[in-house]
């Protein structure tokens, strides 16, 4: 299923590949029977470029289906040293066969090939090497490789493969971007060293040996350590401190990046996913990873209050390093609250506090991030008038609240004439209702989608200032809020399920129990697939029961797709909830 996955992802953003068969010196290890599998399964044609010799506990080389030769691995250097042989006697006519379709494939892709082929005569390694990787680059085939990874063997050969046949940065189109104050004026940059340098961050890690480090791929130019750089996202500079390129856990200090490189960078203070950093004379934003707002929230606290200072930094570390996880404070409970983007990915969060911060925390139930909005549209003339004694308070204010269409977001609108509301106190007016917005009516959750326009007001000489208006505002917002019929906004989720056809029925029943709503039905590679829309309330613990109705062959992706007004009776429900 996790390969399946990826797999779709790979179709999705058109990325050549390679396939890899590991475990062959496992029991039941079947690398011809993978390959049909990749066929059947996947929709792909997958094409062996080697086939492995030995199976199980006796698997110790493979036969290179293109240099013709079989390559055994010495057990005593575990896989590093090998050799390479003539074909055992037994598998002549099988690598014959095998080697005959790869031949022919490699044909294809050109005429003088092609040509060569039909008159018999044979075609170079570098040929065939080259042939194959133009097949791959335009995904019309998948290279299969064999070995054990962890007995280094077959590794070697992956690892040549990766270099021989996926693209190169030469191999893609130039990047596309667009100007720091124009984001209609389009820009590109070649992946070349001579082009501006520009670079994107895609990644951050907190090294306990380096401290912080931004991974880029730089997309063109070259930069050296100790440049300085402009952070085209944010106007800031950054310095380019100590550079490596990393080997797993190993690091190599390096001095210079070129088009092309994939480094990590520590030093870089105000730079985080997404963000490009690029030649400051010419600019670039690039563009970046898309991080929708979190859905799904939890209390969290460690189980020693001694603690807390670990929690608190192991929870700013990985809300840095993750930009769709987030840490606050609950103002009234002082609870720590972290919000993400579903069940698994908090799941994760507390497994990572344990393992890299050994911090052991206790997490509270789910809480779904519901929004208000407003059903109709209202008018409310709101007067603030306070005394105590010396200077006083006074604000007056009339709004008209309407209700925008889903995902437009807040708007602000002054249409005050002849100065009955002073200018220096509108933005107060706005910040007011902003204020009101940040708890609706129904059960304090942020409103959203709703414009406000100020259309009529009054003022005193004496009393009136910045905050009474701001208070005056937020008071009006609300009373006009509750005239206006508010509404609960439930998050809502696009929703794909790759099933056997066995288990269909009974998935569509659950789907439908948990409020559900079937787009499709599909068949993929043997599998039918079930695309729809469900309520993220309705999806807590629905990994471990799809698994449960499939015995564990079934594979959902869920992704956030809108909010839309939730039932009354699931309204009704969270009002009680969160009145306590």
């Amino acid at each position: 299923p996790q390969s399946e996955t990826v797999w779709r992802q790979a179709n999705t953003y058109g990325v050549p590949r390679i396939g890899f068969v590991n475990k062959m010196d496992r029991i039941g290890a079947d690398f011809l029977n993978v390959v049909g599998q990749v066929r059947e399964r996947l929709g792909a044609r997958p094409v062996p470029m080697q086939l492995p010799i030995g199976a199980y506990d006796t698997f110790r080389g493979v036969v290179d289906l293109i240099s013709n030769r079989a390559i055994i691995y010495k057990d005593e250097s575990k896989g590093a040293e090998f050799s390479y042989e003539d074909i055992p006697a037994d598998m002549v006519d099988e690598v014959e066969q095998y080697r005959t379709e790869l031949i022919e494939i490699a044909s294809e892709q050109s005429d003088d090939l092609m040509e060569k082929y039909l008159e018999g005569e044979d075609l170079t390694t570098e040929e065939i090497y080259e042939a194959v990787r133009i097949a791959t680059l335009n995904m019309e085939i998948v290279p299969m490789f064999c070995g054990s990874a962890f007995k280094n063997k077959g590794v070697q050969e992956l690892l040549d493969a990766v270099h021989s046949l996926l693209p190169s940065p030469l191999d893609v189109p130039a990047i596309e971007g667009f100007e720091p104050d124009d984001d209609d004026e389009r820009l590109t940059r070649k992946a070349d060293d001579n082009d501006p340098f520009s670079a994107l961050a895609f990644k951050i890690w907190s090294d306990p040996f380096v401290g912080h480090l931004t991974y880029i791929r730089v997309y063109s130019g070259s930069a050296v350590v100790g440049d300085t750089l402009i952070n085209s996202n944010n106007g800031k500079k950054e310095r380019m401190g100590r550079i490596m390129k990393m080997h797993a856990d190993k690091r190599e200090d390096i001095k210079e990046v070129y088009a092309g490189d994939i480094v990590a960078v520590a030093g870089l203070k105000d730079t985080i996913t997404g963000h490009t950093l690029c030649d400051r004379a010419q600019p670039i934003v690039l563009e970046s990873m898309n991080f929708p707002e979190p859905v799904i929230s939890v209390a969290i606290e460690p189980d020693n209050k001694t603690e807390e200072q670990k929690l608190g930094n192991g929870l700013a570390k990985l809300s840095r390093e993750d930009p769709s996880f987030t840490v606050k404070s609950d103002e009234e409970t002082g609870q720590t609250i972290i919000s993400g983007m579903g069940e698994l990915h908090l799941e994760v969060i507390v497994d990572r506090l344990k393992r890299e911060f050994n911090v052991m925390a206790q997490v509270g139930a789910p809480q779904v991030a519901y929004r208000e909005t407003l059903r109709n549209p209202t008018e409310i003339d709101h007067k603030f008038s306070k005394q105590t004694g010396g200077r006083g308070q006074y604000a007056h204010v009339s709004l008209k609240l309407e209700p925008q269409d889903a995902g437009f977001g807040y708007e602000f609108v002054d249409k005050i004439k002849g100065g009955v509301v002073p200018r220096e106190y509108i933005p107060a007016v706005d910040k007011g209702i902003q204020d009101a917005m940040s708890g609706g009516v129904l059960a304090g959750f942020p409103m959203v989608d709703i414009k406000a326009t100020l259309f009529y007001g009054s003022y005193h000489d004496v009393d009136s200032s910045e905050m009474a208006f701001r208070t005056c505002a937020s008071m009006a917002f609300k009373e006009g809020s509750r005239k206006a019929k508010p509404v609960l906004l439930e998050p809502i989720f696009s929703i794909e399920i790759v099933t056997p056809e066995d288990y269909m029925g009974d998935v569509i029943g659950d789907l439908n129990r948990r409020r559900g709503q079937i787009a499709n039905l599909d068949e993929r590679s043997g599998s039918k697939v079930i695309t729809g829309k469900v309520p993220l309330s309705e999806t807590f613990g629905y990994a471990t029961e799809l698994r449960s109705m499939s015995q564990g062959r079934a594979t959902y992706t869920m992704q956030f797709s809108h909010y839309e007004p939730a039932p009354n009776a699931v309204t009704e429900k969270v009002i009680k909830k969160t009145a306590g």
